[in-house]
């Protein structure tokens, strides 16, 4: 914020913003968690039948914080990029797998239709507040997933400055802007392009799945559809987890360094406080309200 705000960062103001991006990124971190083992618990119960319920979403969370905490700690040019790296490789197998076996053409269409759709109403679609209905579907789906991507602002802003040092303005734009822009559009259409052609013109079954059993379930439920289940849930259930992995150990190392006056390699101790912060708060938010807590 220097440049907006001058030296008065380094005054009260200052002080002021580094901890709203501290608490902003604390519960990001800790929502992504909780919602994250949610899925791992519903994937691991869908492979190996393991039970679903508080205390096993409990246990995977601590898990989750020790392999995040391990990963923070060994720094950015071992853990972190070594984990980011794994994940796009295993997504894009994925990703290509659904795009393969599933209906290819249906997936093109729904692309380039849906990238229309989105340039058309994006503008209306960003104003809307529901102030003709309930709101009720626009609180529980459009506001908490801004608000839950807003909280990440702030931490994924510094991590991206301190690892693109040394770039050029034309590799930041691709790399943090066309490419990842990119790699979202080609995700949900691929996923979600398949989940609409199953309930539309195939076997179906998504909804009553996602009604009966929950949001998590969803994934798995369409997966199932498709050759190789046990192979591609299992691939499933392990991009959940290193994806949070990969973001919470970053989020860890951005914490620590805005706690510790902006500096580049914050001590361990402080990179492990925050990281049992998040998957504390993450608990204290699952045992309180379930899904309802964490989305609030």
């Amino acid at each position: 914020f220097t440049p907006l705000l001058g030296s008065a960062v380094n005054g009260p103001i200052g002080k002021t913003i580094d901890i709203l991006a501290l608490i902003a990124t604390l519960f990001g971190t800790a929502t992504s968690l909780g919602l994250g083992a949610q899925q791992i618990n519903s994937g691991l119960n869908f492979l190996w039948g393991t039970g679903e319920g508080t205390g096993i979403a409990l246990a995977i969370i601590a898990v989750l914080s020790v392999l995040f905490i391990l990963s923070a700690v060994s720094g950015v040019g071992k853990g972190v990029q070594f984990l980011s790296n794994m994940n796009m490789v295993v997504a894009a197998a994925l990703l290509l797998f659904l795009a393969v076996v599933g209906p290819t053409v249906f997936i093109l269409n729904t692309f380039t239709e849906a990238l229309g759709e989105y340039l058309t109403n994006l503008v209306t679609m960003s104003f809307r507040t529901a102030a003709f209905s309930d709101g009720k579907w626009l609180s529980s789906w459009t506001i908490f997933y801004w608000a839950w991507w807003v909280s990440w602002a702030p931490f994924v802003g510094v991590f991206i400055a301190r690892i693109s040092r040394g770039r050029t303005i034309r590799e930041f734009v691709i790399g943090v802007l066309l490419i990842p822009s990119g790699v979202t559009f080609l995700w949900f259409t691929i996923m979600g392009g398949t989940a609409l052609h199953s309930e539309l013109m195939g076997v179906g079954g998504l909804v009553e799945a996602v009604n009966t059993k929950g949001a998590a379930i969803s994934l798995f439920a369409l997966l199932e559809q498709y050759p190789g289940t046990a192979l591609t849930s299992f691939v499933a259930i392990f991009l959940v987890a290193i994806f949070f992995i990969s973001g919470a150990d970053a989020a860890s190392i951005v914490m620590g360094m805005l706690s510790s006056r902006g500096t580049l390699e914050p001590a361990r101790i402080v990179v492990v406080l925050w990281g049992v912060l998040a998957g504390a708060s993450a608990c204290v938010l699952l045992v309180m309200g379930g899904l309802e807590g964490l989305q609030t």
